[in-house]
């Protein structure tokens, strides 16, 4: 009787228990919620230690209808979260007024990723980096008066708290959180402060501790990161980002050790070698980093996608983001990269039960050789054997076997006898769906022109009533607010009779690239790089007795996204001298500038599809060419097939690109990269950087513009592209790709002469 009593008494407790649970949790649509804790071994979900690969997604970096795609590739890659930046600049665009449609949905991406059975972390920051423009700061923040961003100021962080909130309380109402039933087992505040915080003195260290007591408060009932902060304060996790975090330690022994951003490849910038990573070290930064205790690891990024429009930060980055990712920038998968990393997630997956039940025990092996140790029981182990030296393989014994370890590699040993998997030993084929293998068929006559081609001539200098005039030059980005990449600086100059003609023109930029014109007519270009996007140049000119006018674009290539007090850098012309033959110097910056925000043809919309038959294009047989500031347009009929578009700019300058009214990025194609630093062969062994292994050097770093992918941008039989050039072309030559979305070896795309709009702004054959 006794021990039915307690039976009872159990049952009755263990049903209390469960209600209480179901009550602290909810019941969403019949998915039951989840716990999310941690512990100094790794997140702890619904009482279960966890090990977890993780992959960066950025949902405005494709398009709704391809996030699915994308993410069922990820899942199937072994990943089992989906790591996101949350873009304050394009959900309040202006300030108080909100948007989340589109490829800014952020709740149907969340949900998306749901359906897959895959979890979320959200990081929502506000700041970003990411290679986005402004690192994600609405433009509208600089300008409220006495802000400072990413301190201890109240007006940036009022500003930062409401958009906080905002972010944080969607997620709420939409039932997202893990406590909820939803996918989100992870959020983060700021991003990468540690790097920068040395320049905010004490100001950075109150903000440090403001950030994660503001996060806490907003009870998201799942736990908090900051990375790269090593005095993030308790209960907020302090993560590693970098090629390689083996070796990194969280501040407090209660901490799991997570590593939120490792890096697949490198991001792209106009003008640079485009970068890659071998898979072989990437695999061995992973394998090391669990190796030596890690339990949460991310790749930045897992797909890269495409800075669409003007979203890509600066200075210089180019309109392509796929960072060497597992899927490449068009949805496909990148093998053997993909391949062999799904392998080692498979391998690192059967040892879970032992990295999660104790510390490693280390043995030493030999030089630059060893052992970590995982045991269950003391007989119950799983091993990671490493060989970190970068030149020289290596024969070890371990308890008792004899293992070949290549340099530089580490094998997995589930059982502590078996190897199941070694970092360097790729077994890997690439397949008819790997897009490297696409890109040899060409078949003429797919498209048909709808329209010949049209064009629209910008003026020169001041074109119309908006223009305004102030003593000296002014600083781009502060006169422009971001509404354009461009703005016109334009003075007179009067010359005397019997005075010099002849000129040296000396105009020193900011950055990040200038048009000059002297009387309407072209005389120079300049332009900065990414490390550095200031310049300056100098060009000899021939004045006219009498009045003469001074036209400067400039041009902004994406508002600085990193570093200290990146948001009060400044771009557009500094400085203009004039130098005569006798060296006398006439500095013309404090005289009357007038100033024009962004082009004509922007002003009038010509990238709307609404003006695609408007009489202010002109048509004829001869398209200009060879020339500056001209806008090209035509209409032709969508290729059949739904896999993703390119269009092939090689032959164009510099420019920005439009479909169906829907900007597809910048393009500088006339920009090549350094002739050299590119090897055919890149050594895996040894540490990584970002300029270890480039290729395409002597190129430009972007040909291809992604416009299309599974039916998106090209809803209607019929497309319109309009193009801008701010580069001479020699031919109005575009090829349209075609990307099968079957898997299948093949890419289809035709020679387009007189099929599509263009307009230009440099000329193609200079840089």
């Amino acid at each position: 009787m006794t021990s039915g009593i307690m039976g009872c008494k159990s049952s009755c407790l263990a049903l209390v228990l469960l209600v209480v649970l179901v009550f602290q949790c909810f019941w969403v649509e019949r998915v039951w919620c989840v716990t999310v804790t941690y512990d100094h071994k790794a997140l702890v979900i619904d009482g279960k230690r966890r090990v977890l690969q993780s992959g960066s997604i950025h949902y405005p970096r494709t398009t709704p209808e391809v996030w699915p795609e994308i993410i069922r590739k990820s899942k199937e890659g072994g990943l089992d979260v989906i790591e996101t930046y949350v873009f304050w600049n394009y959900h309040e665009p202006v300030r108080g007024q909100y948007y989340f449609g589109g490829r800014f949905d952020l709740v149907r991406f969340v949900k998306t990723v749901q359906e897959a059975g895959l979890f979320v972390h959200l990081r929502i920051g506000p700041y970003a980096c990411a290679e986005w423009n402004y690192g994600g700061f609405p433009l509208w923040l600089h300008f409220i008066p006495g802000v400072q961003f990413r301190t201890s100021n109240d007006i940036f962080k009022n500003a930062m708290k409401s958009f906080l909130t905002k972010i944080v309380d969607l997620m709420k109402d939409e039932n997202l959180f893990a406590s909820q039933g939803g996918p989100i087992i992870l959020a983060q505040v700021e991003n990468e402060y540690g790097n920068v915080q040395w320049a905010y003195g004490v100001g950075g260290e109150l903000y440090v501790k403001w950030a994660a007591e503001t996060a806490i408060s907003l009870n998201t009932t799942v736990p908090w990161v900051m990375c790269v902060q090593e005095d993030a304060p308790d209960p907020v996790i302090n993560t590693c980002n970098g090629f390689y975090c083996d070796q990194f330690t969280p501040n407090s022994p209660s901490k799991p050790k997570m590593w939120t951003e490792n890096y697949s490849g490198w991001f792209l910038a106009f003008g640079y070698a485009v970068p890659y990573r071998p898979v072989e070290d990437l695999a061995f930064a992973v394998a090391r980093f669990f190796e030596y205790g890690g339990s949460f690891q991310n790749y930045y990024m897992y797909f890269g996608g495409t800075n669409f429009g003007r979203t890509a930060g600066g200075p210089l980055v180019a309109t392509s983001y796929d960072y060497d990712a597992p899927i490449d920038e068009y949805g496909f998968i990148r093998q053997p990269k993909w391949g062999h990393l799904r392998d080692l997630h498979s391998a690192i997956k059967q040892c879970e039960e032992y990295l999660v039940s104790s510390d490693p025990v280390h043995q030493q092996l030999g030089n630059k050789l060893e052992a970590h140790v995982y045991y269950k029981h003391s007989n119950d182990c799983a091993a990671f054997l490493a060989n970190y030296d970068s030149g020289s393989d290596a024969n070890v014994t371990f308890n008792g076997n004899t293992y070949f370890l290549p340099a530089w590699s580490v094998s997995i040993l589930a059982d502590c006898k078996n190897v199941i998997f070694n970092t360097v030993k790729v077994v890997t084929q690439r397949h008819i769906g790997d897009a490297l293998f696409s890109r040899s068929t060409t078949i003429d006559g797919n498209l048909r022109a709808a329209s010949p081609w049209s064009w629209y001539k910008e003026e020169v200098g001041i074109w119309g009533n908006y223009s305004f005039t102030k003593p000296g030059l002014l600083e781009q980005i502060n006169t422009t607010k971001d509404t354009s990449d461009f703005l016109w600086y334009s003075t007179s100059l009067y010359v005397e009779a019997g005075q010099d003609k002849e000129h040296f023109l000396n105009i020193g930029s900011l950055g990040h690239a200038a048009l000059v014109f002297v009387n309407k007519r072209f005389v120079a270009f300049g332009y900065g790089n990414h490390d550095d996007a200031s310049f300056s140049l100098t060009q000899k000119i021939s004045l006219e007795e009498g009045n003469n006018t001074l036209d400067v674009l400039s041009m902004l290539i994406g508002v600085q996204n990193y570093g200290p007090w990146f948001d009060v850098q400044g771009a557009g012309i500094h400085s203009v001298f004039l130098v005569d033959l006798h060296k006398s110097k006439r500095d013309l910056s404090s005289g009357k500038w007038t100033y024009q925000v962004g082009l004509e043809g922007e002003y009038l919309g010509l990238d709307n599809v609404s003006l695609a038959n408007s009489s202010l294009w002109s048509q004829g047989t001869s398209l200009p060419v060879n020339k500056s500031l001209i806008w090209y347009k035509a209409t032709i009929l969508a290729p059949e097939g739904n896999g993703p578009l390119a269009l092939n700019l090689a032959s164009m300058g510099k420019g920005q690109a439009w479909i169906n009214g829907q900007s597809i990025g910048r393009y500088w194609s006339a920009y090549l990269s350094p002739l050299t630093g590119c090897t055919d062969n890149c050594d895996y062994r040894g540490a990584y950087n970002s300029f270890k292994c480039q290729k395409k050097c002597g190129q430009p770093a972007q040909t291809l513009n992604l416009s299309h992918c599974s039916g998106i941008i090209f809803h209607a039989l019929g497309f319109i592209l309009v193009r801008t050039y701010w580069s001479y072309m020699k031919n109005l030559e575009v090829t349209l790709h075609r990307f099968l979305c079957s898997h299948e070896l093949a890419k289809i795309y035709a020679l387009l002469y007189q099929k599509m709009i263009l307009h230009q702004l440099i000329p193609g054959n200079q840089t």
